[in-house]
């Protein structure tokens, strides 16, 4: 296995420019331009990022995240959702570095075999960045209207926190 993942990508490499030169395609122009293409993206995708690092820090850090918990623990110990997964429920359509940051937190706390570390894990395969997405991606190419992009990405969040719920509730408690 060692040494496919050694050689895979000196190979992927070798056949695209392969390719090229039977197609007599100009490879590193072709790839220059792609490179500008790129690098013109990612400044455009700059403010939507920024934007939504500044929403996510200032959620955290006023307090507003933890308000929130404390308002919905009561029903979320009602149907069975440990109130410790409710930040990484809340912020994982939103970020996914955010995500990751509380299911390593999680992760550091409980375990990574316990209860909480596993719907932390599961949850973090099982959902997206719903928000990022339409924020960032959407913003760069200048979609407008992305209610129904928006509410079908929440509802597959949805679906995927309280399946993971059930998934990891049936199979290790």
């Amino acid at each position: 296995m060692t040494v496919i993942s050694i050689w895979i990508v000196p190979v992927t490499v070798m056949f695209i420019l392969l390719v090229a030169i039977i197609k007599k395609v100009p490879a590193y122009e072709v790839f220059v331009e792609g490179g500008k293409e790129g690098l013109k993206m990612s400044v455009s995708l700059l403010p939507f990022l920024l934007g939504m690092l500044v929403a996510i820090a200032i959620l955290r850090s006023s307090g507003a995240l933890d308000a929130f918990i404390q308002l919905v623990e009561p029903i979320l110990i009602k149907v069975g959702i440990p109130a410790e997964i409710a930040p990484l429920a809340i912020l994982r359509p939103i970020s996914g570095t955010a995500a990751l940051s509380v299911t390593s937190e999680i992760i550091q706390v409980y375990g990574p075999d316990s209860f909480l570390g596993r719907l932390a894990s599961t949850m973090q395969g099982s959902t997206d960045t719903t928000f990022y997405i339409l924020t960032v991606y959407f913003g760069a190419v200048g979609i407008k209207k992305m209610g129904n992009a928006l509410k079908i990405g929440l509802i597959a969040d949805f679906i995927g926190i309280i399946v993971s719920v059930i998934i990891v509730t049936w199979l290790f408690m």
